[in-house]
């Protein structure tokens, strides 16, 4: 499956023709959705003062969400397009008066018979749902958070001091933002022996815009650690191979395509292993087999991998450490489901997290940036994330 087969690019791409129309357009569609929020209550009411109302009430939540998406980039939080998300903004409130038309029955049988709770419940609605939209553009996507991974193998020394190595994935850089800084200043606070980077360095809006590579090359080189930084391409079109090499040539990272390095900690052995992502399982399994091809045992072996479909196929090989990213953890997140989405061939299977298949440990991490092109700027339930790995010698 190429990079253009997969069902989510080919929807980003299709939604972001959004952002090709003209203002005048795009303001007669959401005049069209004012209009028909104002007609159902007109009608569900028999009063077109109700109707008139309920459009206005419509109309100064989309203009409110007009005026936040566009103040995104000119207050330097993010830099995606406002059409396609203004208007499944716009689509999804319209969503909410007709859903909330259908519950009349049940709501008139609990006692709200009277139009005015009706109206009170349509707005709690569209107060919660920009309420949510703020959290989700302003403030979770720049609460970064750490989680701490223990990994204890017998292929180590008890008495060695344990090896630290800190994940960094999906940057998805468009410009530095505040949080960028902030893994930064982190990085520098945890100091790990070493620091290990799981692709997709640039947002996929900005793969060629000479403004994010280069602010995404400037946070890059400032990632220091004395055991050395590595890193892997991510998702083929956002890390294409000149994307890469106009990322990395220079830096004091070394970059892993399908190959394999012995490193010596402190005295303590491991086996680093990069495989260049693909979208086919079968390419990625190739790949893992070239970067095997030098390994001696009995060392301790780490895969770097950018999405976690290579899982199957590094248990089957006895891989013991495996870290990717890719999923965004699904970015959006809902109670009791979990990851709306995941990118995944295997749908929610590594939605994100620790996993364990025989004696291969897996984690994937919620990443640090967001989807490009059309994808709304958006992190709910689902906050970006830096792994601190620790691997420790299992006691006799």
């Amino acid at each position: 499956m190429t990079s253009q087969d997969r069902p989510l690019h080919r929807a980003l791409v299709r939604v972001n023709t959004l952002t090709q129309l003209s203002e005048p357009l795009m303001i007669l569609i959401l005049c069209a959705l004012v209009l028909t929020a104002g007609l159902i209550w007109a009608l569900i009411a028999r009063n077109p003062r109700v109707g008139l109302a309920a459009g206005l009430v419509f109309l100064l939540f989309v203009v409110a969400d007009w005026l936040l998406l566009s103040a995104l980039p000119r207050l330097g939080l993010s830099f995606g397009p406002v059409e396609p998300f203004l208007v499944a903004l716009a689509v999804f409130r319209l969503g909410l008066n007709v859903a909330l038309i259908l519950l009349f029955p049940f709501i008139a049988r609990a006692g709200g018979t009277s139009l005015t709770v009706r109206v009170a419940l349509v707005g709690i609605l569209h107060v919660a749902l920009s309420l949510i939209t703020v959290y989700a553009c302003v403030v979770e996507p720049f609460h970064l958070t750490m989680t701490n991974l223990e990994v204890v193998t017998d292929k180590l020394s008890p008495d060695a001091p344990p090896l630290r190595i800190l994940q960094l994935s999906d940057f998805h850089v468009e410009r530095t933002t505040k949080r960028e800084r902030e893994v930064l200043a982190l990085a520098e606070r945890l100091s790990p022996d070493l620091i290990v980077l799981t692709g997709d360095y640039l947002n996929l809006s900005y793969v060629y815009d000479e403004t994010a590579r280069r602010d995404a090359r400037a946070v890059l080189s400032q990632l220091h650690a004395p055991y050395g930084v590595y890193a892997v391409a991510g998702s083929p079109p956002v890390d294409p191979p000149e994307t890469m090499e106009a990322l990395f040539t220079g830096l004091d990272i070394t970059v892993l395509g399908d190959e394999g390095l012995l490193l010596d900690v402190r005295g303590q052995t491991i086996r680093l292993l990069g495989v260049t992502c693909s979208w086919s399982p079968a390419v990625a399994a190739q790949g893992l087999d070239r970067a095997l091809s030098t390994r001696p045992e009995p060392e301790f072996t780490l895969l770097l991998y950018h999405s976690p479909d290579i899982m199957p196929d590094a248990a089957e090989r006895g891989v013991d450490l495996v870290l990717a990213g890719h999923t965004h953890g699904g970015q959006v997140r809902l109670p009791l489901h979990g990851a709306v989405f995941t990118s995944s061939v295997y749908g929610k299977r590594y939605e994100m997290g620790r996993y364990q298949e025989g004696q291969t440990v897996m984690y994937v991490t919620r990443g640090l940036g967001m989807e490009g092109l059309s994808a709304p700027r958006v992190r709910f339930l689902c906050p970006p994330e830096v792994v601190m790995v620790t691997l420790r010698g299992k006691e006799e």
